[in-house]
C-alpha cells in the first residue's frame, strides 16, 4: 500500500488518539516500579492537550509509552493506544513509522 493510499484509508472520524489504561513499569533489582499508572484520555482532531506535572511525575515515560519508544527489556506497559482508529500499542517500529506518515 502506498503512503498516499494508507493515509487515505485512515479513520477520518473519531478522536486522533485515544488512550485507554496505559500503564507503564519497569524491573528493577528492587522490584517493579510503576511509572504511568491507569493514565486514559482521547484528543479530538484539531484539538490541543497539555501534560503537566512536577519533575520526575511521568510525563516524558507517558509520552514516550503513547509512542512505544521505550526500551523493550525491563520495562512492561499495558493499556490501549488507538490513533486514527487504529490499534499501535503493540505495533513494531516500522510499522509505526508507516502510520505516522
Amino acid at each position: 500500500m502506498s503512503p498516499q493510499t494508507q493515509a487515505s484509508s485512515r479513520q477520518v472520524d473519531g478522536p486522533l488518539l485515544k488512550v485507554t489504561d496505559l500503564r507503564t513499569a519497569f524491573r528493577t533489582d528492587r522490584g517493579l516500579v510503576k511509572s504511568v499508572d491507569g493514565v486514559s484520555f482521547t484528543l479530538d482532531r484539531g484539538k490541543s492537550l497539555g501534560i503537566v506535572g512536577e519533575s520526575g511525575s511521568g510525563k516524558t515515560v507517558l509520552s514516550r509509552s503513547i509512542m512505544g519508544l521505550l526500551p523493550k527489556r525491563n520495562t512492561e506497559r499495558s493499556g490501549s493506544v488507538v490513533f486514527e482508529g487504529q490499534e499501535i500499542i503493540n505495533l513494531s517500529l516500522s510499522e509505526r513509522r508507516k502510520v505516522w506518515g
